[in-house]
């Protein structure tokens, strides 16, 4: 009985490190992406929001109608944006800090 005892809180404290660490993880890569987000596209996207098109926010149901779904979508309009909004090429936003921002955006505002 105490060999089972024993293996459960091992399997609980186990558990438990391993989910701390994951999300403590996941958790630098948004405060990494919030900042990028803030230095490159918060002057237009305020709060999620859009100053030059109100139809085309960061907000879920905005996202969902422009079928932005995952954050390599958003990257993809970084890349190639629409009227209205400034290319990002690779020499300003590199990829990896593109996809920071992306995922920022899609977990921030959904």
């Amino acid at each position: 009985m105490k060999k089972i005892l024993a293996a459960a809180i091992l399997t609980v404290i186990t558990f438990m490190f391993f989910t701390y660490t994951c999300s403590g993880g996941q958790s630098a890569k948004l405060d990494e992406g919030k900042k990028l987000f803030k230095r490159h596209c918060e002057i237009c996207h305020p709060g999620g929001g859009n100053i030059v098109n109100k139809a085309k926010t960061l907000h879920k149901k905005d996202l969902d109608a422009n079928g932005i779904k995952a954050p390599e979508d958003v990257v993809r309009i970084m890349r190639n944006p629409g009227p209205g909004m400034m290319k990002f090429d690779e020499k300003t936003i590199p990829d990896r800090d593109a996809r920071e921002i992306a995922s920022y955006v899609i977990t921030a505002f959904n």
